[in-house]
């Protein structure tokens, strides 16, 4: 298995955007993706504009599928919208 975990810097003010499109567009097309296995959306305690979005494939042909799919693709210009940067790590899932 694989996970990736993106940091987000959202844009002051648009928490509750951020949170909204995960919750209602993100989340929903990512759990229709072949390998999708979860996905969680964290807010930092001590800067409420970083969150983390930590989410796990089966392996890595199976992420690389969903960032490459056309619905991913679609979502991008909205979920940009959203943050001024982002920050991406990717592990092998080992125990």
């Amino acid at each position: 298995m694989i996970e990736r975990h993106i940091t987000f810097n959202v844009h002051p003010g648009r928490n509750s955007d951020f949170e909204r499109f995960f919750a209602d567009r993100y989340r929903p097309a990512m759990s229709e993706s072949p390998g999708f296995v979860r996905v969680e959306l964290l807010r930092e305690a001590e800067d409420q504009t970083r969150y983390h979005m930590m989410l796990r494939f089966q392996d890595a042909e199976t992420a690389a599928g969903w960032r490459t799919s056309p619905v991913h693709q679609a979502l991008q210009p909205a979920l940009a919208a959203l943050f001024s940067t982002n920050e991406i790590q990717g592990y092998d899932v080992v125990g």
